[in-house]
Parts: C-alpha cells; structure tokens; sequence
C-alpha cells in the first residue's frame, strides 16, 4: 500500500533528487490570514517564515538542530528549539515524508485494517517513529492511493495533548512530483487550522546562511 502510494505521488527517488524547494503560501488560523514562505534544503534544512499580524515567526531546522522566533510564545530573540518540538520540526526539512520513507528513516509501519474516512473508503497505516516513539496514523484512499488525512497527538503544553487531524486535499503535479496545496487541521472535529500553497518551486537559489541561528 505505501509502495503504490509513493509511486503514485512520483516516487521516493523522484522526491529525494530535488535538491532545493521554496513555498509560499498562506496559514489561516482563528480567521486571521498568514502569509508564509518556506524554503528546504531537500533532507537538511527548513525554513519558514510567518508574517502574523505584522510580526515574524521563524521556526528553522538545520542539521539536527533548531531555532525559532516567536513574539507570541515568549521568543523575542532567536531560541534554540529541543525536544519534542525539534521532532516536529524535523521531517519538514524533508519533500518525502516519513510513511513514504519509513524504511531509510527506520520507522515502524502497521496496517490496521480499512476505516471510511468521510464516505472515502481508506487503508488505516500506523507509523511509529524509530526516534521519539510518535504515532502518527495515515488514511490511504483504496481506489487512487493518495493520502486523505493523518493523526497524530498534539501537545499544546500545560498537559493539553489532542488528536490532531489533517485532511490533505488540491493535489498538483510539480516537477514530476505531487503536493498537496491544502491542509486542513482539527482538533475534536473543530477547525484549528488550514494551509494552503499558493505556489511550489523546485531547485531553486536557496541562500545557506538562511538557516544559521543570529548571535
């Protein structure tokens, strides 16, 4: 299932020759429209940079370290990320995500069966991370095996941890390989989130010193 499934998102191979990408988009969230732009060294390093309500948010990861800004969180100034939230941040520095290359990555894969996920008819695939032990579950559509949603536990602090689900949806061929250009995020069936891509570039001019942390 998760062989046809990366074949028919244009391969792992495909995914991992990409040597850069940027993205920009919007992130809206409570009603308020975000405009970002996300820039990855394919495997390496990620970048994205919000613009909420006049001021930037920066989550970076680079080479198995991170840093963010984040005036609404306390992070005024740059601040090393660690932790669960240096996991999170990590496979975004990726094109290919962990279910397609759960082999190389070393994580544990299970099929639980079959599950309807909004009238779609879905393979239920659970993936355990070899680093941290995360679960998160993906929904594989049996008629075209692209991916309708995942789960996965969020923690927003003060022991607050939810299911979080995300719908992908608009998928668009770029450079011989498929996005997803729309993500919606629930939580207890609410709306929390949704991205959107407005646009996908490949192997364009990323600037390296991007993703070092300021002194």
């Amino acid at each position: 299932v998760i062989q046809k499934y990366t074949i028919n998102m244009g391969g792992l191979e495909a995914f991992n020759k990409v040597k850069t990408a940027k993205i920009t988009g919007a992130l809206t969230s409570q009603s308020i429209d975000m405009p970002f732009t996300m820039q990855i060294v394919n495997g390496q390093s990620m970048r994205m940079d919000v613009d909420a309500k006049g001021k930037m948010i920066n989550n970076v990861y680079h080479n198995g370290k991170g840093w963010k800004v984040n005036p609404y969180a306390g992070a005024e100034t740059p601040t090393e990320v660690t932790g669960a939230e240096l996991q999170s941040l990590k496979p975004q520095a990726s094109l290919a995500n962990n279910l397609m290359d759960y082999k190389n990555r070393g994580h544990q894969v299970e099929l639980q069966g079959q599950e309807d996920v909004e009238g779609v008819k879905t393979y239920k695939i659970k993936l355990t991370n070899k680093e941290d032990g995360k679960v998160t579950t993906y929904f594989i559509s049996l008629t075209d095996f692209v991916l309708i949603k995942s789960v996965s536990k969020r923690d927003f602090g003060n022991g607050n941890v939810f299911d979080a689900e995300t719908f992908y949806s608009d998928i668009k061929t770029i450079g011989g390989i498929k996005f997803s250009m729309n993500f919606i995020q629930k939580i207890e069936g609410q709306v929390f989130q949704e991205v959107k891509y407005d646009k996908v570039e490949l192997n364009v001019d990323v600037d390296a010193k991007i993703f070092e942390m300021p002194k």
